[in-house]
């Protein structure tokens, strides 16, 4: 098509009349013959998109005389042709993209139609396994670092003064920080290079560390009071230097769980994308209880100075670690992450970073992150994550804890309630992965959540209708609560690949730190609930607030998927949920 393109060009300059041998289809035809020697060449390089030769030498100095058709009597007797001649030699056979963005397609390339057994195993085979990996050991050695301290600040502070309120300040400007800043910093990722800002936060984050515990270090708290400690500038510089690591580290989650993994195992790959998913959530829980343990036995030997130090000494070890791990997940596959996410991201960039707007972008981010945020195509699937935080009565932690040991429960009950926790957190990071094979990722997070709902509804049930001192209710009630984390964690991780096939690339971190804001919001709001009803006996007020959030959540989803519009349909066109209702 690009000779005869090229040939009628040519033809439309000349001043004779057309004049060629007749064919049978009726269509004028070109004699090719050898170049001569000595003959000028016209090397034709700049072909337009659709042109399926490269590379011809035409020859167009010599000009024949040939009959005139026998069909077409008009034509004048004079009329010339000129006689195109291509080299063999130049043309190219190597085969090309067939996608809009190839310049020069010269061949078709055969496309074979996959069966369903090799469909199946093309998702769950990753797009760059080699850089999974490497994300991985990131992920295992930076989460590893931080969950010891994220153990290591509270007990210090604790053991170096007495009251609680100090360690209470730093953890309330931490999700502060987190609620505020999320949105500004995930829009500064989404316009900056991938590799730099992965650097750049860890070395905010191993230096915040390192100021907190040189204020540790050199600074003696147990004499001081309360009210004379949180005036003190050291202080105020602790609650900074702890915000600011918070934010950093949160900031370093979203980039590598919403966009990092995302491009290394590859969209259109759900099964392979649902492995990845499960393995750092497996990476995190892991992490969490190592983390505990190891600064617990440090605790038992040494005293919290030097424990601190010793944290110190991982963090300084951490870092150069961490930043090679990041330049070798983008080497080892193909350099994926250097791609670009917007346009103009440098100016972007540096408008954010001027200090004389700080306020004006830091508003303007926030007004954008939850504008993008209200817009993206799986909402009720991030609301519902979002309502799950509110569940802080009916779940492991300080609250659930606080009751058991006010009722007199045995500390063994206590610690084997945790643990069996902690199990089924991670059991359910193998299900939701084989959920997604079986019955999709849309079910599979309605499974999740209508399976947490459920037995919390029970748990609720067995608290109010008998006492959690006996032996028998008391089994029921925990069991109940340690078994709906299958469902919480299963949808923690099925959720989150909802949320990443749904947002693109170029909004990632910002819709995720503003999900992450307001996460961090819902846990405020609860936590301020628990001051207000903070007598023993309101907890079932708690619980009843703790179960509502989890059935509304359960509801909202499956009302969502029970009601698709046509912007989800062709985003999960894949699903077998509407692979379904299409047949």
């Amino acid at each position: 098509m690009g000779m005869v393109t090229a040939a009628s060009a040519l033809l439309a300059s000349s001043t004779h009349t057309l004049r060629s041998r007749g064919s049978l289809s009726g269509v004028p035809r070109l004699r090719l013959r050898p170049v001569s020697p000595g003959a000028g060449a016209l090397r034709l390089d700049n072909f337009v998109r659709r042109c399926y030769v490269t590379n011809v030498e035409a020859d167009v100095s010599n000009v024949t005389k040939e009959e005139a058709f026998d069909d077409h009597p008009s034509l004048s007797p004079g009329c010339s042709i000129p006689v195109v001649h291509i080299l063999g030699d130049v043309l190219d056979s190597s085969p090309f993209a067939l996608h809009d963005s190839a310049p020069h397609p010269i061949d078709f390339e055969e496309l074979p139609v996959l069966s369903e057994g090799e469909q199946h195993m093309l998702a769950a085979t990753p797009a760059h396994p080699a850089g999974l990996y490497a994300l991985y050991a990131s992920y295992l050695f930076g989460n590893l670092v931080e969950q010891i301290w994220n153990f290591a600040w509270p007990a210090a502070l604790a053991i170096l003064h007495p009251s609680l309120l100090p360690v209470a300040i730093v953890s309330f400007f931490g999700k502060l920080s987190v609620f505020i800043g999320a949105p500004i910093v995930g829009k500064l990722m989404d316009h900056f290079p991938r590799i730099p800002m992965y650097t750049g936060l860890n070395a905010v984050q191993v230096a915040t560390q390192l100021i907190s515990v040189a204020i540790y270090a050199l600074k003696n708290m147990g004499h001081a009071s309360t009210s004379a400690l949180l005036l003190r500038p050291w202080f105020i510089a602790l609650v900074v230097a702890g915000a600011i690591e918070r934010l950093a580290g949160l900031a370093l989650g979203v980039s590598m769980e919403r966009d990092w993994v995302v491009l290394l195992a590859g969209t259109n790959r759900p099964v392979a994308l649902a492995q990845a998913n499960a393995m750092l959530n497996r990476i995190d829980l892991i992490c969490e209880t190592v983390g505990a343990s190891v600064f617990g036995l440090l605790l038992t030997k040494y005293d919290p100075v030097t424990c601190l130090k010793i944290s110190c000494g991982l963090m300084l070890c951490s870092f150069p670690i961490l930043v090679m791990l990041g330049q070798l997940i983008n080497s080892v596959s193909c350099h994926v992450l250097d791609t670009s996410r917007t346009p103009n991201g440098e100016s972007i960039c540096a408008d954010l970073l001027d200090v004389r707007k700080i306020v004006q972008n830091g508003l303007s981010s926030i007004k954008h992150g939850w504008d993008e945020y209200k817009q993206q195509t799986v909402l009720p699937a991030s609301v519902a994550a979002v309502f799950l935080n509110f569940n802080v009565a009916l779940a492991p932690g300080a609250i659930m804890t606080a009751l058991l040991m006010h009722r007199g429960i045995s500390p063994s009950i206590v610690g084997a309630f945790s643990g069996l926790c902690s199990v089924m957190g991670l059991v359910a990071t193998f299900i939701s992965s084989s959920l997604v094979k079986r019955v999709g990722i849309l079910k599979a997070g309605a499974a999740g959540l209508i399976f947490q709902a459920s037995l919390l509804s029970i748990a609720l049930t067995v608290y109010w209708a008998g006492s959690i001192s006996q032996r028998t209710p008391l089994l029921i009630f925990l069991a109940s609560i340690a078994l709906s984390r299958l469902g919480h964690m299963s949808y923690d991780v099925v959720g989150t690949q909802i949320i990443q096939t749904g947002v693109p690339a170029s909004k990632a971190n910002l819709i995720g730190g503003m999900e992450v804001s307001i996460a961090s919001l819902a846990e405020l709001v609860m936590l301020a609930m628990a001051i207000i009803a903070n007598d023993v006996s309101h907890f079932g007020f708690l619980a009843i607030l703790s179960v509502s959030s989890v059935a509304w959540a359960a509801w909202m989803f499956c009302r969502w998927l029970g009601n698709p519009t046509d912007e989800q349909r062709e985003l999960f066109i894949f699903d077998p949920h509407f692979q379904l209702r299409a047949t």
